[in-house]
């Protein structure tokens, strides 16, 4: 693309123009300039882009602008690989449509009542942010019929292969419409999901988004090189120096995840913990009480990584490093929200120096070392 696109070039709607001011959203990401236009035009559209940049608005900016507030069926569809990015997908646009009179969006996910998101589809609401499971599940049920929808996201579709959905996509894909509109996000792109482009998405739009420096976040990153045995001292000793009292700490596994938060408890931190063996009830008040402020560390595994969408996190801390070059990118990106700044502290025993000098390569990062 020539010539950078405002918000303004976009021709949107005046309700969506001022829920942009009011978020302190200046200027489209390189994927909002490539996708938008696109999706406005009602192209289909397949992106390759990675985390942070800005994915949500791409495909809500459009569907948005052509909602139709007069009839009373699903029109907007995205799937998403977890509870967590669901429920954060679904915030976000609501966000956006705060000034579309009479606008509902529902997420339905599995771990939350049936009978509550029942009533609430019973609603009508104009966009459902799903989980694969739980939506067939409901469709099963006659509780939802996406039979008339106008857009099909799906978000993270290499996430969703990962975890086991590609069956249940290609199920929800056949239950709509075939003249729809679908809009795939992925950070890579592995045969499988390959395969969903060319039975599902002929004829649509690719892009391919590298991110630049003025999409990412404002976030300082740091190594702090020590021995395993010293990592909570590092953390304690960090977060008094900085004076950081919303912080987050990322652990590979749920027991080494529980077995840290209760460390840095005995160390004198406020604390609680967050994985995939805790309910969603459980989940979503120590998120409420994280927001609120009622405590200063959560730790937690990458389940947490990409569904955490709290504005005024100071710093993360990557208590192991992550198995996955991308996780890296996920955990760091839960910091700097919102136009913020963050820092992103990487603590590396011996045994994870390459493991690091990877993710570095990767990420094309130039963390600096830093000393207590």
């Amino acid at each position: 693309m020539d010539k950078e696109l405002t918000f303004d070039d976009l021709q949107l709607s005046p309700e969506i123009m001022a829920s942009l001011k009011s978020m302190g959203v200046k200027r489209p990401t390189t994927v909002q300039q490539e996708a938008i236009p696109l999706l406005m035009d009602n192209l289909s559209v397949i992106a390759k882009a990675p985390t942070g940049t800005g994915k949500t608005f791409s495909f809500a900016i459009p569907m948005l602008e052509y909602l139709n507030m007069d009839v009373r069926f699903v029109q907007g569809l995205v799937l998403a690989p977890t509870r967590e990015l669901a429920l954060q997908i679904a915030s976000e646009i609501r966000l956006l449509a705060k000034n579309i009179k009479g606008f509902k969006i529902v997420a339905v996910i599995g771990g939350q009542s049936i009978n509550v998101q029942k009533e609430k589809l019973a609603k009508h609401p104009q966009i459902v942010v799903a989980t694969p499971g739980r939506l067939i599940d409901l469709v099963n049920r006659k509780m939802i019929d996406i039979s008339q929808i106008y857009t099909l996201v799906l978000d993270e579709a290499d996430e969703m292969l990962k975890m086991g959905f590609i069956k249940d996509v290609k199920s929800i894909i056949s239950m709509t419409p075939g003249d729809k509109q679908m809009a795939l996000f992925s950070a890579t792109m592995p045969r499988e999901i390959q395969d969903i482009t060319w039975q599902f998405m002929e004829g649509a739009a690719e892009i391919d988004v590298m991110p630049k420096a003025e999409d990412h976040p404002d976030i300082d990153e740091y190594i702090i090189r020590c021995p395993e045995k010293d990592k909570i001292s590092v953390i304690t000793r960090v977060c008094a120096k900085e004076d950081y009292t919303k912080v987050i700490v990322f652990c590979n596994t749920k027991d080494q995840a529980s077995k840290v938060a209760a460390r840095l408890s005995t160390a004198g931190m406020s604390v609680k913990v967050l994985h995939g063996d805790i309910s969603q009830s459980k989940r979503n008040k120590v998120m409420e009480d994280y927001r609120k402020n009622r405590f200063d560390c959560l730790v937690g595994t990458d389940v947490i990584a990409r569904g955490i969408d709290v504005d005024d996190i100071e710093a993360v801390f990557n208590y192991d490093i992550p198995k996955e070059n991308e996780l890296y990118l996920h955990r760091i990106g839960r910091t700097a929200r919102a136009g913020k700044s963050g820092a992103a502290f990487s603590l590396v025993s011996f045994l994870e120096n390459d493991r690091m000098d990877e993710i570095i390569r990767y990420t094309a990062a130039s963390p600096e070392e830093y000393s207590i």
